[in-house]
């Protein structure tokens, strides 16, 4: 290994994938390596070459990848017991794979070895050691990812230390201790580390958590700071059970808190993260610490002064520095610097100490404790304030809607219409849709209703529909919350709708989707 101090393993196409919803085809796994060379990982885990067909396809394609960085890492086990190394299937894949590296995982704790494996603590550490070694005199770089190291150790601590010499003899480059069921503390990890250290100082030791105690990071932090000088871990920590060490939390750690220099551009680690979670159709965790929507989320009206004035009051670190950005939100815990600062942002003229500000920040206390939530629905806030400074304009004028379900007893799917009756400039109007479900109808009839006067609707489509019961103690009287998410294309909005119909709640939503898109065109105009 060079001079660099801590190097990353990302093992995202190998361990993540055994997370449960989280699944790659071979495509996106040659997506996602290219990204992460492109970031800066050092290693990239491609898989198990031979444990299915997926894999067997990523390396056959990963040889076509021109990494500028990274080195790719072939994934398996030491040899069979009382099989020669040379005469191994399993080995015989990995160095097929052609990788530069190699990364083999053998048995640390003894009761695997005896109980698990069922051969002898001497076979073991032999089998480890010929494996190594077969790899070396191959030309590789091998990784040797001790499993149930902490545990091994904690049971006995010279059985799990012997198995490390018998890696280190073979020639491995790097001695990886995996805390393989998660169960492990940052005291502990300490301690073991500079244990291991003391006992083999010629090889670098590396670290694998898994977050079963919600402490994967905080280990892999307390390895590095024992000595640790390779972190293994996935991108948003995906990963078996609950997970493994996250590297977009670890990464920003290890550079930012403790000044040790790992990715050359971190304002990318944002947009890797999402790119990770939309490759593999998974939401975005909006709590996930650095990287998520919230992350650097005020709502308190006192902290919302106090980051006005100087944002690092409540916020650790700039969010442009890990690609994130403030989020200031408005609820009916606002004061008016929440309005202030997100008009601010919306390039909206209001001013603090107005009677406009002041009925905004009044009106949306009076909303909220109707059942409106305006954190995710900016667009519905954007329409309020418009109105407040008297910059809204009147897009059309309802005189009537009515949707129907109709269920027919011979097998006859269901049939779901909407009428819409509104006028545009006096001119009237009157639509007629069908749709796969009333809101849905709702929605085609409106846009048909709008399209002859404002033809640049067709370009917007909405794209999320979610409900939420409000009250749900008053069962089939409660009010219901609509939140809609409309696109144009190029940017996203969300509006919302509060009543105890949720054909109502939805047609507010829907209504201040088109209105906010058609009142930005004409401001722009």
């Amino acid at each position: 290994m060079s001079a660099k101090q801590v190097f990353l393993y990302d093992t995202t196409l190998r361990d993540g994938t055994q997370g449960e919803g989280f699944q790659l085809s071979g495509l996106d796994k040659l997506r996602i390596a290219e990204r992460l060379d492109a970031f800066g990982v050092d290693f990239i885990e491609g898989g198990w070459p031979g444990s299915n067909p997926k894999d067997v396809e990523f390396f056959r394609e990963a040889k076509k990848l021109k990494l500028q960085h990274a080195k790719l890492a072939a994934f398996g086990s030491t040899r069979r017991a009382d099989t020669p190394v040379d005469q191994d299937a399993q080995v015989r894949l990995l160095l097929e794979a052609e990788t530069p590296v190699v990364t083999i995982f053998g048995k640390s704790w003894e009761m695997q070895v005896t109980e698990v494996l069922r051969t002898t603590v001497e076979e073991n550490r032999a089998m480890i050691r010929d494996t190594v070694a077969h790899l070396v005199r191959h030309g590789r770089e091998v990784m040797y990812d001790a499993e149930h190291f902490f545990d091994g150790y904690k049971d006995s601590p010279e059985h799990a230390l012997r198995t490390l010499e018998a890696a280190a003899e073979g020639g491995a480059a790097c001695l990886v201790l995996c805390d393989t069921n998660g169960g492990t503390l940052p005291a502990e990890i300490v301690e073991i580390c500079a244990a291991v250290r003391g006992r083999i100082p010629g090889t670098p030791i590396g670290i694998h958590t898994h977050n079963d105690c919600e402490l994967g990071v905080a280990n892999a932090i307390a390895a590095v700071s024992a000595g640790a000088t390779q972190v293994q871990g996935t991108i948003n920590g995906y990963g078996e059970r609950t997970g493994n060490c996250n590297l977009t939390s670890v990464i920003p750690i290890l550079q930012l808190k403790m000044g040790i220099p790992v990715v050359p551009r971190l304002e990318k680690l944002r947009e890797i993260s999402y790119f990770v979670d939309d490759v593999s159709n998974n939401p975005h965790f909006a709590r996930a610490a650095f990287v998520g929507r919230t992350a650097f989320a005020h709502k308190g009206g006192m902290h919302v002064n106090a980051v006005k004035k100087l944002a690092r009051s409540y916020e650790h670190i700039e969010p442009a520095s890990v690609g994130n950005e403030q989020n200031i939100l408005v609820s009916e815990l606002s004061g008016q610097d929440n309005i202030l600062m997100r008009a601010e942002q919306l390039g909206l003229p209001l001013v603090k100490g107005s009677e406009e500000a002041k009925a905004v920040l009044r009106r949306v206390k009076e909303l909220e404790n109707e059942g409106y939530s305006f954190e995710a629905a900016g667009g519905s806030l954007e329409l309020l304030i418009r109105r407040e400074l008297g910059s809204h304009r009147k897009t059309f004028d309802l005189s009537e809607y009515h949707t129907s379900f109709r269920q027919y007893r011979d097998g006859h799917p269901p049939v779901c219409e909407a009428t819409v009756k509104l006028a545009v400039d006096g001119t009237r109007e009157l639509t007629v849709a069908e749709g796969h479900g009333v809101v849905n109808a709702l929605d085609i009839a409106l846009r048909k209703a709008l399209l002859p006067f404002y033809p640049e609707i067709a370009g917007v489509s909405l794209v999320d529909y979610k409900v939420r019961i409000i009250d749900g103690h008053d069962a089939t009287a409660a009010r219901t919350r609509v939140l809609i998410v409309s696109s144009d294309g190029e940017s996203n909005w969300g509006t919302v709708g509060v009543s105890e119909n949720i054909i109502e709640a939805s047609w507010l939503a829907l209504v201040d989707g088109i209105d906010l898109f058609l009142q930005r065109r004409g401001a722009a105009h």
